[in-house]
């Protein structure tokens, strides 16, 4: 049992929670060390957008769940990691919150595309009812796969952000794939062409300080997200080493995974532990005040975070990765590719350049060609929801 004394207006921790240790503390492409970076370490745990349950919303759909405890944990896991790419894009990796300190209007901007409510671009509200579409009723368990083929989904809708969102299938990352989604310049996918320059229209629903260079620019950022699955029912400790440097990584979203009652979302590692956000506590849902201002403070983890074992990880994972412009991309394909070289770790994904002529044959799986991806991913990653019973609540 950790003793933790906390101060919330200076954020001091007093306290022995990370292991003195000379082993690097990772999070999410930041190398600490315990005994000088301390205070900095839990400051970037803390600036992380912290999604968990919540009680008292509006009814989902209008007539449906009104909290997501016992079933939204993965949704949540899914809000951590988008959100972090969000933060990346429009307020940067070294951007940090300060409790009592004023936050600008573009943190505000990301808040408020995952409050709990059916209009915000990622609200659990939102997942949930982009997940029907995918087989999944409403209140029913998701696996990482299925909440990240929901997000990306509903990036199209999210004008102001206008990422490119690509789920590796098959274990397989196709640089050609990502390049033809990164250099389309539409506003977004699934939009109207780009309407003429000097139109108003380019700025509706995008706030007006978003220049034309911006939406126009030639790579739109990437989030790139791999379900993959690591082992039967435990992780193989062949692919330890590399998952390990998914962390160490400039573009690292993390990671999410886990199974229903234990998903979390996975920002680092120290050791043989990784260090995670953890979404099972149920929080009363917030309502944006008289000014329009938004009470954040319940949506930074402002304790020691979680650690568990690396080994106790569920196989079931997607890791994630940003990537905001294509020097970006190409250096973390170069990243990749080194680590096939590094002893003892064990690819977990193949990155190629181009489409291999078995890949996606609707006939190796023997399934007609009209199934969709997520049918066919279905099949090899949620199959832990089968043997769960979700509790109505």
């Amino acid at each position: 049992l950790f003793l933790a004394t906390l101060t919330y207006d200076t954020l001091r921790f007093e306290y022995e929670d990370f292991p003195e240790t000379k082993e690097p503390v990772w999070i999410l492409g930041r190398k600490y060390s315990v005994f000088t970076e301390k205070e900095e370490i839990l400051l970037d745990v803390t600036s992380r957008l912290w999604f968990t349950y919540r009680k008292n919303f509006p009814a989902i759909g209008g007539t449906g769940p009104t909290s997501d405890t016992g079933w939204g944990c993965m949704l949540r896991c899914g809000q951590m990691i988008f959100a972090q790419a969000l933060v990346c894009r429009h307020l940067g990796r070294d951007w940090r919150w300060i409790k009592g300190k004023r936050q600008t209007d573009n943190y505000f901007n990301v808040l408020n595309a995952f409050i709990d409510k059916k209009d915000s671009y990622y609200s659990i509200h939102q997942i949930a009812q982009m997940g029907v579409g995918e087989g999944k009723s409403i209140g029913q368990w998701y696996g990482p796969n299925t909440v990240a083929q929901v997000l990306k989904k509903l990036a199209t809708f999210d004008t102001w952000s206008s990422l490119a969102v690509h789920i590796a299938m098959d274990n397989t990352v196709v640089m050609e794939e990502i390049r033809r989604l990164c250099q389309s310049n539409l506003p977004c996918a699934g939009a109207a062409a780009c309407p003429a320059l000097e139109s108003d229209v380019l700025y509706n629903g995008c706030p007006e300080d978003v220049g034309l260079r911006d939406r126009l620019s030639l790579w739109k950022p990437l989030v790139l997200l791999i379900p993959l699955r690591l082992g039967l029912t435990e992780i193989n400790e062949a692919y330890i080493e590399t998952l390990k440097h998914c962390f160490m990584m400039p573009q690292s979203l993390g990671v999410i995974g886990g199974k229903p009652n234990s998903a979390h979302y996975f920002i680092g590692y120290v050791g043989e532990e990784l260090i995670y956000l953890d979404p099972h506590t149920t929080q009363p849902a917030v309502e944006p005040s008289e000014s329009g201002s938004l009470p954040d403070e319940s949506f930074h983890c402002q304790h020691p975070p979680c650690r568990m074992s690396i080994a106790e990880l569920d196989p079931s994972i997607a890791v994630g990765f940003f990537c905001n412009t294509e020097a970006d991309f190409n250096d973390w394909c170069q990243q990749i590719k080194k680590l096939s070289l590094v002893r003892g770790a064990l690819p977990m994904f193949e990155l190629v350049e181009r489409q291999p002529s078995h890949f996606s044959n609707p006939d190796v799986l023997n399934l007609t060609p009209d199934s969709s991806d997520a049918d066919r991913l279905e099949r090899f990653f949620d199959s832990e929801d089968e043997d769960f019973e979700i509790l109505s609540l």
